[in-house]
């Protein structure tokens, strides 16, 4: 296992010799062997091990076993406790998600604050089968069947290649201690149900199923790249964008609508999923005045087109960006400039220029006003701050407040027009490509300091 681990690693080029390695280790058994195996590959190491006060004496026994273990392979450890019900409510957040977003958020703060490359975590390729199947029950489209990816934003998932069953026989075969989370075969979980009932029926009809639909998720890998530019240049030629709806030219789009592939992916952005698609086909049929109301969007027939609007619009002005050739639209952007990174690249030093890595980006993107409770990671910090916080801290006026617009990408606040950018979103030293978007000067407005 360890030259199959050394081989996925190099061929993923997920680390190079001299690179310290964060690991995000839980006390379970993949993040414990996958310790083991980065020990044998002479890189320096750290753990980050965080407790989520979520399973009472349980929570703390981990803690205290992998502080144990980093202690006597003399690893620098890392650990913090969370509230994370407390979080989760505040936030609004379900439980997984607030403990998914503290996390990634506090692992983050440790690699910049002391210096590690990576972080790594020990999801396996069961886990990214399980990934894949639940997208698949949900209806994610092709997007949701390519599994996780090796290499993310700075997080290394070095154990995609080792199945369960590999990664238990190594252990055993080393005598690796760990600690079992009891909620992992608890069946009401949708994961449980697909790790403990239908992956073992699938391995009845074909013993090779896990490697079988890892093959498959890297094929949809491949297969949602293809696609992803095929939809992209279909929705310029069959739709036209204005500053309150996107209009589909119903001429140019009949050819599509019993392809109901091709019709999904061009309606996906507009939350199509929450809805039958026949009913996106009959309203396309259907006499003019016939609506449909998805999760984020409603769509109306109007005669010759099929006007498409998200139901936030009245209140917040949006308006949606299809593609890079859409942003010359957006009156408050004076130029957008897509560039290869290169050893001469250097980063903008201007407010009004947001300089973005345009891979992290996902269409539609969308422009708006901003909203109460509307929250960003400024350039530079790691913990969420308030947009309404941020505004007083940037001595915003009333006016200034107003006509602050927002760039926005599935859900997440990619920069403040003309001022800070989201930490997410910036240019990385793993970044290939740089979006620079130059927003129109503003003039300064008594009491701002823009």
């Amino acid at each position: 296992m360890l030259e199959k681990f050394k081989k996925y690693v190099a061929a993923n080029n997920l680390i190079k010799p001299g690179d310290r390695i964060l690991l995000a280790v839980s006390g379970g058994i993949d993040s414990m062997v996958m310790t083991h195996l980065f020990l044998q590959t002479g890189n320096k190491l750290g753990i980050a091990h965080c407790n989520f006060s979520l399973r009472a004496e349980e929570s703390d026994l981990d803690e205290e076993m992998v502080s144990k273990y980093a202690a006597e392979h003399n690893i620098e450890m890392f650990s913090t406790r969370f509230e994370t019900k407390a979080y989760a409510r505040e936030n609004g957040l379900s439980v997984q998600m607030a403990a998914r977003e503290l996390r990634y958020r506090w692992f983050e703060q440790i690699r910049k604050d002391h210096g590690y490359d990576s972080i790594a975590i020990a999801h396996n390729l069961n886990d990214n089968i399980e990934t894949m199947m639940i997208n698949l029950i949900r209806g994610t489209g092709v997007p949701g069947l390519t599994g996780m990816k090796p290499d993310v934003n700075n997080i290394i998932r070095p154990m995609l290649f080792a199945t369960r069953q590999e990664i238990i026989y190594y252990c055993n075969r080393n005598s690796i201690n760990y600690r079992e989370d009891l909620s992992n075969a608890d069946t009401k979980y949708l994961r449980n149900k697909i790790r403990h009932l239908i992956i073992p029926m699938l391995k009845e009809i074909n013993p090779s199923v896990e490697s079988t639909l890892n093959e498959t998720a890297e094929r949809f890998t491949g297969i949602n790249e293809i696609v992803n530019d095929y939809i992209n240049d279909l929705r310029e030629k069959v739709s036209d964008i204005n500053d309150e709806y996107i209009a589909f030219n119903i001429s140019l789009l009949k050819p599509y609508i019993h392809k109901k592939v091709i019709l999904f992916e061009l309606f996906r952005p507009y939350g199509i999923s929450d809805v039958p698609l026949t009913d996106l086909i009959h309203l396309i049929e259907g006499k003019t005045g016939g609506r449909l109301f998805t999760g984020t969007h409603r769509i109306v027939k109007n005669r010759k087109e099929l006007l498409v609007q998200s139901t936030r619009h009245e209140k917040d002005g949006i308006r949606l960006i299809l593609s890079f050739s859409h942003f010359e639209r957006i009156p408050e952007i004076e130029n957008v400039k897509s560039v290869r990174i290169t050893g001469k690249f250097k980063i903008p030093d201007s407010q009004s220029i947001a300089c973005i890595d345009p891979d992290k980006l996902s269409f539609p993107l969308v422009v708006r006003k901003w909203n109460t409770g509307d929250y960003f990671y400024p350039l530079g910090m790691n913990h969420r701050k308030k947009l309404s916080d941020y505004f007083i801290d940037r001595k915003y006026s009333i006016f200034d407040k107003e006509n602050a617009l927002i760039l926005e990408s599935e859900g997440k606040i990619v920069c403040i027009l003309g001022d800070r950018i989201d930490n997410r979103f910036r240019i990385t030293d793993s970044s290939k490509n740089a979006l620079i978007i130059y927003a129109r000067q503003k003039g300064i407005t008594e009491g701002g300091t823009k």
